[in-house]
């Protein structure tokens, strides 16, 4: 027998593996989408840089139509178009802007549009860059909502003071605080989406509430569409007018074609009026006037390519066919709706009950009213002191008549395709 001591230990048998052999390292697996990652930026780098990105790419456009006619007349010097091109920037997401003449805050809803759809963008790089794609953290996205927020409120105020260095007077806070309203909303949206927060709260919806929202965006999205028809029709048809006040600015070919894109910029604004006019509400251009469908009382209007299109008188004849546009929008949302829900019901070989098709039919009504009040409280504000001091529609009626006209509509839509609509035959079980 050999002698085994702790310097000479015993040797395994010819053909035996080692037990204790070290294994190579498992790899750790690359962060998933969600997850901190080392090379994310921080949060208030990310929000400035979105923000002004947002910013710059917005307000460029504003400051290029805007300035045309200034340089080709040589009225103007490039920072005067600039400082122009700011001033309309701050009036599109509904800035007042005190003039000698008095406030102007009619905002363009096309720029406005414009505003929201970019701050949604920078919700959405901000998401990514701090590392929250695809967290699901309600937390996360509305950290980000705010920090794009507060970043927005000092680029407004910063504004705010640059335009009010050249003549107009605007009032830093009133820009901050309204930048702030516009930034945090919009960046919140594309923050949800990213995180994937929208999709569970939508998942975790109420299916009638679901339903009900998206019929009444829908209905509100219909009756807009085809207000911006009847609005482009009537400037269509007072052409010649609308041709006449934009050659009498003599501005020159360029001039002409800013004030074009400037008439454009306002066209959402028209649709607003156009379907408040539908609905009965209507608008005003001044105080003490109203264009409704029963009156048209307005005074001197001033040289504006919009106005060109403004009723004559009350509605009679044929023209009386519009006021079934409403009730027809609200109808065909319904008729949407319950189409969806009863092939839904098929494919699972099941039956739409009354409840669960007229319950969301219901809901449109207040979802469309709400938005199409949005949209009339957004479309209007002075132009300026005296009889220009109220110009466009109702929010508050028209909220009111919008909620009743599609609620009732969608019901009525609803509730004839699903009586029309022949229900699927279910197949008998079969068994073995």
């Amino acid at each position: 027998m050999s002698r085994v001591t702790p310097d000479q230990p015993r040797r395994a048998p010819a053909g035996a593996r080692p037990r204790d052999r070290a294994r190579p390292a498992a790899r750790v697996p690359a962060p998933r989408p969600g997850e901190p990652s080392r090379n994310r930026a921080p949060l208030p780098v990310a929000a400035g840089v979105a923000a002004l990105w947002a910013a710059v790419t917005s307000w460029l456009p504003v400051t290029v139509v805007l300035g045309l006619a200034q340089l080709t007349e040589d009225a103007g010097s490039l920072t005067g178009a600039l400082r122009a091109g700011l001033a309309g920037w701050l009036l599109g997401h509904g800035v007042p802007l005190q003039t000698a003449a008095g406030p102007i805050g009619l905002a363009p809803l096309a720029l406005s549009v414009l505003v929201v759809w970019r701050l949604t963008r920078a919700g959405v790089h901000v998401s990514r860059a701090v590392g929250a794609r695809g967290g699901g953290s309600p937390r996360q996205a509305l950290t980000v909502a705010v920090a794009v927020g507060v970043a927005y409120a000092l680029l407004g105020a910063l504004a705010a003071l640059t335009v009010s260095a050249g003549g107009l007077r605007v009032s830093p806070v009133t820009a901050a605080l309204t930048f702030a309203a516009f930034g945090a909303p919009a960046a919140l949206v594309g923050a949800l989406r990213t995180t994937g927060v929208w999709a569970l709260l939508a998942r975790r919806c109420p299916p009638p509430v679901r339903d009900g929202l998206r019929a009444g965006l829908v209905a509100a999205l219909l009756l807009f569409g085809a207000s911006a028809g009847a609005a482009g029709l009537a400037v269509a048809t007072g052409g010649g007018d609308a041709a006449d006040m934009i050659g009498a600015y003599r501005t020159g070919v360029a001039g002409q074609a800013g004030i074009t894109l400037v008439s454009l910029a306002y066209a959402p604004n028209a649709a607003a009026w156009s379907a408040s006019y539908l609905l009965g509400p209507g608008f005003a251009v001044g105080i003490d006037t109203a264009v409704r469908t029963s009156e048209v009382s307005v005074g001197a209007l001033p040289a504006v390519p919009l106005l060109a299109g403004l009723p004559r008188g009350p509605v009679d004849g044929l023209g009386a066919g519009l006021l079934a546009v409403p009730v027809l929008a609200a109808m065909a949302a319904g008729w949407l709706l319950a189409r969806r829900l009863l092939r839904a019901a098929a494919e699972e070989r099941a039956e739409v009950g009354w409840r669960a098709l007229l319950v969301p039919a219901a809901l449109a009504g207040p979802v469309a009213g709400a938005l199409l009040g949005l949209a009339a409280a957004a479309s209007g504000g002075p132009l300026g002191g005296g009889r220009l001091a109220e110009v466009g529609p109702p929010p508050w009626p028209v909220f009111g008549v919008a909620t009743l006209v599609v609620g009732v509509g969608a019901v009525l839509g609803a509730a004839a395709t699903r009586t029309l609509t022949r229900p699927t035959p279910t197949p008998p079980n079969s068994t073995r």
